[in-house]
């Protein structure tokens, strides 16, 4: 907006009148004034931006990892995702589960990103921006959400024919939900005792 605002500023101004009589306009040589302005507030202009972006970048990458986050491992297969709570030994399938955070008790999620084909890219738009998993390296970015609901992501690297089905699902839970999510998970499954064809009651094989 500001180019276009001098360019036609320029235009209006110094545009050709009858009263010139194909005269030339004065011809300035070697202005120092103008060369100095020209240089040196493109360079300040690039310092100011390098430096707001490397804090930014710094602030997120080493961001220092509390004693209450929580640790999951997210692998992308071709065409899901796999949820590994290492802490909690839980495993889940498109669906990651994690405890909403607030300032005074900041409890944010540290994803360990991996793959076991091929390229993919974790990304939740409102929770955080794309970071790739690369085959054979290991990745990592984080997640702070500070409202409880449902976010959906999608993997954003091309990785095969059934691309476009792969979505994941993050579950913000309140602190009470997310302890009753993860009971729910841990808690060993009642077997129920199947009957044979002729009604007879099958025992339940030895645990």
């Amino acid at each position: 907006m500001v180019v276009f605002t001098l360019l036609t500023y320029a235009v209006v101004k110094f545009r050709r009148s009858p009263a010139d009589n194909k005269r030339e306009p004065a011809q300035v040589y070697g202005s120092t004034q103008i060369e100095l302005a020209w240089t040196i507030i493109p360079i300040l202009i690039v310092v100011v931006l390098f430096l707001a972006t490397a804090r930014v970048i710094h602030a997120i990458q080493d961001a220092p990892k509390p004693a209450t986050a929580l640790e999951v491992t997210a692998i992308g297969h071709q065409f899901w995702w796999e949820f590994r709570y290492p802490a909690l030994g839980i495993v889940t399938a498109n669906e990651l589960h994690v405890p909403v955070s607030n300032a005074a008790h900041p409890t944010p999620t540290f994803l360990k990103l991996l793959s076991a084909d091929t390229d993919h890219s974790f990304w939740v738009p409102q929770l955080a921006g794309k970071t790739d998993l690369i085959p054979n390296r290991v990745n990592d970015t984080w997640i702070d959400p500070r409202q409880t609901g449902v976010y959906l992501g999608q993997c954003a690297q091309y990785c095969g024919t059934q691309h476009a089905k792969m979505l994941l699902r993050v579950s913000v839970d309140s602190p009470e939900d997310f302890d009753a999510w993860v009971t729910h998970k841990t808690s060993p499954r009642i077997r129920t005792p199947k009957k044979s064809p002729a009604g007879a009651c099958l025992k339940p094989p030895p645990a």
